[in-house]
């Protein structure tokens, strides 16, 4: 073997163990950062929703950026930790009451209105179902005991997922205010790797990411508010019972994607068995309008300053949600979009081949 042969070897060699230090040393630092991923994905999302606020908040306080952030940060605890509390305590409250009212034979279930019977397909069962329960529970319940006991369980695993992930949250919003404080460092940090990865395209793609992020914040959890704020409205101007609870599964449904109309269609089986045709139909009219302004919406928040067509930063939201849960929402707009960029440049900046 010659002496050149002997240097090529030594070298290929030489880089192979190198990037396979490097790709080990990788997945270790993958491995041990896993169980925060989630919640510094979240942080930096949050730090981007805010970070506008953020810098209003600085000028005006004299450029002191660390109480700017403590500020928000304060703030926005205060907006998710007080109602989840008030959440919370009125859940536990409600069912001491409920266990204390049928531990003493108090607790009783109101008699169903004839009117249950003529609801389509489900009225018999729910009438008999429901007359039973107030003629005689203990009867109800020990005939209906498995469904119960799964209805049950599905509820406490509910509440358990959700404190689990209202933790995880206020995690976020702390490592969130930390990353305001030091957003310029993080910008520049951004804008370094987009250097590196696009060249001189690099502020594009970085205003392309934080623009995307903002637009899925306002389409998507946005129009979840209206949603659940106009429901909310509704339902309890319209008497429903148990308002909030409904308001709430409305502004889960919308965030994850689903139709509110799985949540008002009982409801408005409910209105029309006690309420006059002619106010049940007007509530339905406004129910179902609300169900579907996301329509509406969604086209004008998810597209409004885009540099990408509304479609791929829908079909990214969509799709990112589908194959990787909620903050899928983002990741996926954001890959999608860049992806989308860069397919672009390669279409219309590729150099032309000569004749």
């Amino acid at each position: 073997m010659s002496i050149d042969s002997q240097k090529t070897t030594s070298t290929v060699v030489d880089v192979l163990i190198r990037v396979g230090i490097l790709l080990v040393l990788v997945a270790w630092c993958f491995q041990i950062l896993t169980p925060f991923l989630g919640p510094v994905l979240w942080a930096l999302l949050i730090s981007v929703v805010l970070h506008p606020i953020y810098v209003g908040l600085s000028h005006k306080m004299g450029d002191r950026h660390k109480l700017s952030a403590t500020i928000i940060t304060v703030v926005m605890l205060a907006i998710v930790v007080i109602p989840s509390y008030l959440f919370f305590d009125s859940l536990v409250h409600g069912a001491k009451e409920i266990g204390t009212q049928m531990t003493n034979n108090e607790f009783s279930v109101p008699p169903p209105t004839e009117k249950v019977k003529d609801w389509p397909l489900i009225g018999e069962k729910t009438y008999n179902a429901w007359k039973l329960s107030s003629d005689n529970l203990d009867e109800a319940m020990r005939q209906y005991e498995d469904q119960i006991a799964s209805l049950g369980r599905t509820i406490l695993d509910s509440i358990l997922g959700t404190g689990k992930g209202l933790l995880q949250f206020v995690l976020s919003i702390i490592i969130a205010g930390v990353l305001l404080t030091y957003s310029k460092k993080g910008g520049d940090f951004v804008k370094k790797f987009y250097e590196k990865l696009v060249g001189d395209r690099a502020e594009e793609f970085a205003n392309l990411s934080t623009s995307t992020i903002k637009n899925v914040a306002k389409g998507i959890l946005g129009v979840a508010v209206i949603q659940g704020l106009l429901a909310g409205v509704g339902f309890a101007i319209a008497g429903i019972p148990y308002a909030g609870l409904w308001t709430m599964l409305v502004l889960v449904l919308a965030i994850v994607q689903l139709p509110p109309t799985i949540v008002f269609i009982p409801v408005i089986i409910y209105m029309y068995s006690v309420m006059p045709g002619w106010a049940a139909t007007l509530w339905t009219i406004y129910f179902l309008a609300v169900g579907l302004s996301d329509n509406i919406l969604k086209p004008i928040l998810l597209g409004k300053g885009a540099t990408v067509p509304m479609l791929v930063v829908f079909l990214g939201a969509i799709g990112g949600f589908m194959a990787f849960g909620f903050i899928g929402l983002f990741i996926g707009a954001i890959v999608l979009s860049l992806g989308y960029k860069l397919f672009e440049a390669w279409v219309y900046d590729a150099p032309k081949l000569e004749a």
